[in-house]
C-alpha cells in the first residue's frame, strides 16, 4: 500500500484546496414585485418568469 513519505504542509494543503470554496447562490430581483429570487427561476412571491405570469401562487396559511 502506498504511504506518503513526508508530511504535507499546511501551505501545500491550502494550495490544493483553494478551489474547493463554496460560493453563495446568485440572487436576482424580480422585475414585477422586486423581491429576491434565484436567477433563471420562477419568482416564488408573484409566480412570474420572463415578464409573464407562469404559475398561480397560493397565499400562505398562518399557523396558530
Amino acid at each position: 500500500m502506498a504511504v506518503p513519505k513526508r508530511k504535507v504542509s499546511k501551505a501545500r494543503k491550502g494550495e490544493r484546496r483553494s478551489h474547493m470554496a463554496l460560493s453563495l447562490p446568485a440572487i436576482d430581483y424580480c422585475p414585477q414585485c422586486h423581491s429576491p429570487k434565484l436567477a433563471h427561476h420562477v419568482c416564488p412571491t408573484c409566480g412570474s418568469y420572463g415578464g409573464r405570469q407562469v404559475m398561480e401562487v397560493k397565499p400562505e396559511r398562518e399557523k396558530g
